[in-house]
């Protein structure tokens, strides 16, 4: 179920830290983080690229309010969501990476299918 993982982070750090990542995400196709917050902006980015293929002004409105560069989102309308046209979700894969030197946090990386 996503959305129930807090992060160890207040609600307002934690909301505006996943859409920071999911600009990024959409941005530059991949991003290093850790595994609970890939399976967060997944869920996300799945929602925005979802919101992209309806291609209309609310769904734009609705993406201009969680991604956080307007260059991200004409680019998702553009570019990113006319690839997945005929795709039914399942926009992002997350690779495991192993666990993280510092702190042995499980690191994964996610980026957008090809």
């Amino acid at each position: 179920m996503p959305g129930t993982r807090k992060l160890g982070r207040p609600t307002d750090h934690r909301k505006a830290m996943l859409r920071g990542m999911v600009t990024y995400l959409l941005e530059k196709g991949s991003i290093e983080t850790t595994l609970a917050r890939a399976k967060e902006v997944r869920a996300l980015a799945e929602k925005m690229i979802t919101l992209g293929k309806e291609n209309t002004l609310a769904s734009r409105r609705a993406a201009l309010a969680c991604i956080t560069k307007e260059d991200v989102v004409s680019k998702l309308f553009n570019e990113i969501a006319p690839k997945y046209e005929n795709r039914q979700g399942g926009y992002t894969q997350i690779y495991k990476l192993g666990p993280r030197r510092g702190d042995a946090a499980e690191m994964a990386l996610i980026k957008l299918v090809d």
